[in-house]
């Protein structure tokens, strides 16, 4: 782990589908003053239409080149991008169940609440049958995004990753940070 996580300006947080990122992102943007960056907002319009990738690219090079960002996620065209400009990659690697049980839990309330996400987008229970949706992915994603943490946490080169195996390792985590930053109010920019 970084001497002070309140040092790093540009925050990565990573993991699985349903793993906890943006709840973790935005409680990080709280206790640092970093504001979070809803990357599914960007990514998503309306009618569950994804921003092309040449698009994402350029989008994400121009904000990740910028001095402080926080993340929620990192996505296949730019995550690189991302990574390589990270002060700091905070990487959720729950095991399945603990990430399946979360996005399952998420979804049934947004489609009971109707509750929007993504710009105006709305789950059902035919979006969560569909080939593309968020539950596959989280099956054919899992295995890859949790080798890619663990390589980055291994990696002699690149931004220290703070890993993160179980929900009470966030807990602390976040405790960690609230207490770096009690005092100071917000970590300046």
């Amino acid at each position: 782990m970084t001497e002070r996580v309140g040092d790093a300006r540009r925050i990565l947080v990573y993991g699985a589908t349903g793993s906890g990122k943006s709840t973790l992102a935005g409680t990080l943007g709280e206790l640092t003053g970093i504001p979070a960056t809803s990357v599914d907002d960007i990514c998503w319009s309306p009618g569950w239409v994804q921003m092309p990738p040449d698009e994402q690219i350029a989008h994400f090079d121009a904000l990740t080149r910028t001095k402080i960002w926080l993340l929620d996620s990192g996505y296949g065209p730019w995550r690189d991008l991302a990574i390589d400009r990270a002060d700091l990659v905070v990487a959720l690697d729950y095991p399945r169940l603990v990430s399946l049980g979360r996005l399952l839990r998420r979804t049934a309330a947004r489609i009971i609440d109707r509750q929007e996400v993504c710009n105006g987008n709305r789950e059902s229970w035919r979006t969560v049958f569909a080939r593309d949706s968020l539950v596959v992915w989280h099956f054919t994603s899992f295995r890859r995004k949790r080798a890619e943490m663990r390589e980055w946490a291994a990696a002699a080169s690149g931004p220290p990753v703070v890993l993160l195996r179980r929900p009470s390792q966030a807990d602390a985590f976040l405790e960690r940070v609230r207490v770096e930053t009690a005092g100071t109010g917000r970590v300046t920019p």
